[in-house]
């Protein structure tokens, strides 16, 4: 496929006010606001590309079946193969106020892949609820044989400034530092997080967490399934000026909270089995 830029806009579902998006590229959701809150949930460069065979940055990027690198440190591309390709829509519903999305890939759609030549497919599941967005991945092995996967939801988070915000919920996890000299799960986090420089850490925790954002009013609340491991992201400016697809100063209104199981959480599935992990994000204004 064509690595040129597309300029029309990718297909996918959106509602007319634009509150609610989501691509077939990736199965990216990539727009959610709640009415009545007056600022977007989600983060989404400026300077993202929307092109074939490339990585949109910002939303919910589905990262599968490797993360970063993959266990073995050399997978390419990064974060695996799926989430630079168009997914097969397979449901849109709207009852009861929500708007439900699901789609579905597997080797019919990506080819051979020779970093996973495994038979698999890969479910994701979108809900826009008036109170809350919950994504659900679900991996599933269609071949007579194991195979181990990595899996996150790569989700960026809108802020006012990463520089003010704090995250509740991790205090007492281990976590490992992935910028250290040498990192390992060595690491346990004290109170709250907060952000004085370029962050890469992924947390040994199923729990909820809190991102509270005075400068927006606002706290958002994540809840997961499935998930070991929460990773918290952020580049800062040394690090957000050697990405081309991301716009001058941006990296300080966003940060990645992602639920996902990687490294030591590696999930193996049987053949036959299956594993879900999911992310549900709820807004609750801050008492002034």
């Amino acid at each position: 496929m064509s690595q040129e830029q597309i300029s029309e806009p990718l297909p996918g579902i959106e509602t007319g006010d634009g509150r609610h998006r989501i691509f077939d590229h990736g199965a990216q959701v990539c727009a959610w606001q709640p009415a009545g809150h007056p600022h977007p949930v989600l983060w989404v460069s400026s300077a993202s590309g929307y092109a074939d065979g490339t990585a949109i940055r910002g939303g919910i990027p589905i990262c599968f079946p490797w993360f970063g690198p993959g266990l073995s440190g050399d997978r390419k591309p990064a974060h695996g193969f799926v989430r630079s390709t168009a997914w097969r829509r397979e449901l849109i519903s709207e009852e009861g106020g929500s708007l439900l999305v699901r789609y579905a890939i597997d080797q019919s759609i990506t080819g051979d892949q020779p970093e996973f030549p495994n038979p698999y497919r890969a479910e994701l599941t979108a809900e826009f609820a008036a109170d809350f967005l919950e994504v659900t991945l679900r991996a599933i092995n269609t071949g007579d044989q194991p195979f181990t996967i990595e899996q996150a939801l790569h989700t960026y988070l809108a802020v006012s400034d990463v520089r003010q915000v704090s995250i509740d919920g991790l205090d007492g996890a281990t976590y490992v530092d992935k910028l250290a000299d040498q990192p390992a799960f060595d690491a346990v986090q004290q109170g709250p997080l907060r952000f004085t420089g370029p962050t890469d850490r992924i947390f040994v925790h199923s729990g909820p967490v809190d991102v509270e954002d005075p400068g927006l009013g606002r706290r958002l609340e994540l809840t997961t399934n499935g998930s070991a491991d929460v990773v918290v992201w952020n580049p800062w400016q040394d690090g957000a000026a050697g990405m081309a697809d991301m716009g001058a100063g941006e990296w300080a209104q966003m940060v990645c909270v992602e639920a996902a199981n990687v490294k030591a959480d590696a999930v193996t599935l049987l053949p036959g089995e299956d594993w879900t992990i999911s992310q549900r994000i709820e807004v609750r204004e801050l008492a002034t």
